[in-house]
């Protein structure tokens, strides 16, 4: 799939994710499949741009591949600054949050919430693209609610403005994340532009992105909820979509380094008393298939204050395992 400039060696995509989609977990995707992933959204508030945690969302120093950073706001200008800003701190790709349902974001008529105001995501996108050489990318749901499905109209609006790609989560904002994806709307939007369409939501298995993949005709699927706690997932679907190898889960060893691995990203990227807290929910998904791992070690992991402590309980929960 081509965005702009760039050739993706594979169709497989990170979703952004709020407190997930860190630098370390892009890597960890990366490493195992996934050519491009994006960053958990930033706010365009100039109030905000200097301030520690918004500068680590964004952070990508050193990270391999296309860099995507997604900014959210309402404001056209706020967000074409935003976009230079990021774009000169090196991000290849400038991804536009209009897809996020929380509350937190829609009060302030961010996000999907934008879907209500089809003048506002022109002004928007239109200030975004001009605001910066790299491609700008989008990402709406397919309307506001099950009544008002407007994401066609909106996929003509970004192609218009000179979006280069956009992705289509199969839900409405009204939805959040209940009920299962609809993809119809995701297949009507590839057929109406000429841009790449990104197909997202409940794609949780190799056999899924396939169907998703012929349903709706999108170039590339998104993956996000189903990654936390396994990011082999993308290696699965490259693997089933190129060669039709049914999915292998990773062997304990390579379970084991991966845990390890990516706790130690944490420890080195927030700090060890943040990085403590920020593992303990990728803790829980990847220990949350597996019964064997009783409750009592799974509370004393998330007691663990400092990382030598949480590590050691790891790994004596991952002996259970054995």
């Amino acid at each position: 799939m081509q965005i702009g400039p760039y050739t993706l060696a594979n169709n497989l995509i990170l979703a952004p994710m709020a407190g997930i989609t860190d630098r370390p977990f892009r890597e960890l995707c990366k490493q195992f499949g996934a050519e491009l992933a994006v960053s958990e959204m930033v706010a365009s508030n100039p109030a905000l741009r200097g301030h520690g945690r918004t500068l680590l969302k964004a952070d990508h120093s050193g990270e391999v591949g296309l860099r995507s950073v997604q900014i959210v706001g309402t404001d056209p200008r706020h967000m074409a600054e935003a976009a230079r800003f990021n774009a000169g701190r090196g991000a290849h790709l400038i991804d536009i949050n209009m897809g996020c349902p929380a509350k937190k974001v829609c009060s302030v008529a961010a996000g999907s919430a934008l879907l209500r105001n089809e003048k506002l995501v022109g002004d928007i996108l239109e200030a975004v693209v001009a605001a910066v050489d790299v491609p700008v990318t989008l990402k709406i749901r397919t309307g506001w609610n099950l009544e008002n499905r407007n994401a066609v109209a909106i996929a003509h609006i970004a192609e218009n403005a000179g979006i280069a790609a956009l992705t289509v989560h199969g839900r409405t904002r009204a939805c959040k994340f209940n009920g299962q994806a609809e993809y119809e709307t995701i297949k009507k939007v590839k057929e109406s532009v000429r841009i790449p369409v990104i197909a997202n939501g409940d794609i949780d298995s190799p056999e899924k992105a396939r169907y998703v993949l012929a349903e709706t005709g999108a170039d590339a699927v998104m993956i996000g909820r189903a990654a936390c706690g396994n990011p082999w997932l993308f290696g699965q679907i490259d693997r089933f979509l190129n060669h039709g190898i049914k999915a292998e889960k990773p062997s304990l060893a390579v379970f084991r380094d991966t845990i390890a691995n990516h706790l130690e990203k944490l420890y080195i990227f927030y700090g060890n008393a943040i990085g403590v807290k920020m593992a303990r929910k990728h803790i829980g998904w990847y220990f949350g298939p597996y019964a064997s791992i009783g409750q009592d070690i799974r509370n004393r992991i998330n007691q663990a204050s400092i990382p030598s402590q949480q590590i050691m309980l790891v790994h004596s929960a991952l002996d259970l395992l054995t």
